[in-house]
């Protein structure tokens, strides 16, 4: 046996963003992805972000809210975050927004 490599195009990426002043200041990546145990792909969220300027008004919420419209809408079965141990307000925040802890994330970081 020999393992082989095909490159596959399955992934959609999504960012949703607010500027205020010319100027970034909250931002979410959602990535479609499509693999061959699911008819449907899942949603990916990565790197939501808020700068401390605009914190505590809710803009965080309403880009999650935004990521997972995308995600639903672009027929996902399920919706995927991770986020650091130690960051507990955060797991509290996804709780608050309807995620809930499900398996661990296990990475190589390069």
């Amino acid at each position: 046996m020999e393992i082989q490599k095909k490159e596959i195009n399955n992934v959609k990426a999504l960012k949703y963003f607010v500027e205020k002043d010319g100027k970034e200041v909250g931002r979410a990546y959602v990535y479609i992805i499509k693999n061959d145990l699911h008819v449907d792909p899942y949603g990916l969220l990565e790197d939501i972000f808020v700068d401390e300027s605009a914190r505590g008004g809710g803009l965080g919420t309403e880009l999650l809210k935004q990521a997972i419209a995308g995600a639903k809408e672009a027929g996902c079965y399920k919706f995927v975050s991770t986020s650091r141990k130690s960051r507990e307000n955060i797991h509290a925040w996804y709780r608050k927004n309807g995620f809930e802890e499900y398996g661990l994330e296990f990475r190589i970081t390069f």
